[in-house]
């Protein structure tokens, strides 16, 4: 589908935003100059985020985007810390609807050694004080049926002597680090938890619980082994979880080939028991939704997205509510709010 033929799939659903005072910081969202299907800048994030929604901060995390052409390979990916960086300080004063980019969470090759301190201060210089983390993703599979990640990680990289002695020295920096994997692998991830218990590690799109290739059919089996992995790793009070992202496609929970988006009521119907699942294993203060766009815009718009969540959340109190939109985020990212 075209760029434009896709605008005109998502305009067949248009919500109200629910509970459209609450303060929202958007802990996960991506910006490119060239990524299918078309650019996601500035301009186009606040176009999402103007959609009755009270989104008053978010967070850029990695995603290949304006490396350095030149110079030395491992300082390349700074390149895109400088491009967030630059419009990131565009963003501030935009006013409701145009919320500022607080945070950035870059990309650094954990298995360089000393040179990672290298790259960690020359992303800390970019940054223009907004580096917040780190994300090296870890998505491996067997089955060449499964994609990795844009990252083309080894098996094991999380259990890998050289990525650990890398990730180390994060704390020294004092950075966190965002965790992308598939949900066999969420073991191994607990197991780097309990290595460093004081660095924060952010569980990013639920650990992808995995619905494609060989996991395709085996629904409830592989979400019996997502459900009890969760549950361990829930146990690390070092670990928060972003609550978004199923949609990506490895899950096969998408919607992109559908007639129509999804409702927000459809939404939750079809994804619920992922959402409570894990806010039951982590508490809402250690949760954070998150968007996950323009990705998962693939599959619905943005403001459905948050009714959605709002939705799941109604049951829980006030100040639950609280931190699953904004103080989770504002504390694991170490976000000024201005308010």
């Amino acid at each position: 589908m075209d760029a434009n033929a896709h605008e005109t799939w998502l305009a067949q659903v248009d919500e109200a935003a629910l509970d459209p005072e609450r303060p929202i910081v958007d802990p996960h969202h991506h910006l490119w100059r060239t990524h299918p299907p078309r650019p996601y800048l500035l301009d186009d994030l606040w176009t999402d985020t103007g959609t009755g929604h009270n989104i008053v901060a978010t967070v850029f995390v990695e995603c290949v985007a304006e490396y350095r052409t030149e110079g030395p390979e491992h300082l390349r990916p700074v390149g895109e810390t400088e491009f967030v960086a630059e419009i990131a300080m565009r963003s501030r004063g935009g006013g409701r609807g145009r919320p500022p980019i607080r945070g950035i969470v870059a990309f650094a090759d954990l298995r360089r050694g000393p040179a990672v301190d290298e790259v960690l201060m020359a992303h800390e210089a970019a940054g223009q004080g907004l580096l917040r983390g780190i994300r090296h993703a870890g998505n491996h599979d067997p089955s060449p049926e499964v994609r990795r990640s844009h990252h083309r990680p080894p098996p094991d990289l999380y259990m890998d002597a050289a990525f650990r002695d890398g990730f180390k020295r994060l704390g020294a920096h004092g950075l966190g680090f965002d965790a992308w994997l598939y949900h066999p692998q969420i073991p191994q991830l607990t197991d780097l938890a309990r290595s460093f218990p004081e660095t924060t590690i952010v569980l990013d799109h639920f650990g992808c619980p995995l619905g494609t290739g060989p996991y395709a059919g085996r629904g409830e089996e592989a979400r019996a082994a997502w459900r009890a992995s969760i549950a361990e790793l829930g146990g690390c009070p070092n670990v928060v979880a972003k609550l978004g992202g199923l949609v990506v496609g490895p899950t096969g929970l998408g919607f992109e080939g559908a007639p129509r988006p999804p409702t927000s009521d459809e939404l939750v119907a079809a994804h619920r028991d992922f959402y409570l699942h894990t806010i039951d294993a982590f508490g809402p203060e250690r949760c954070m939704f998150e968007s996950n766009f323009p990705v998962d815009r693939l599959s619905l718009p943005y403001g459905v997205v948050w009714n959605a969540f709002k939705k799941i959340a109604a049951p829980f109190a006030e100040s639950e509510k609280d931190a699953l939109f904004r103080g989770t985020a504002a504390r694991a990212y170490r976000l000024e709010l201005g308010f």
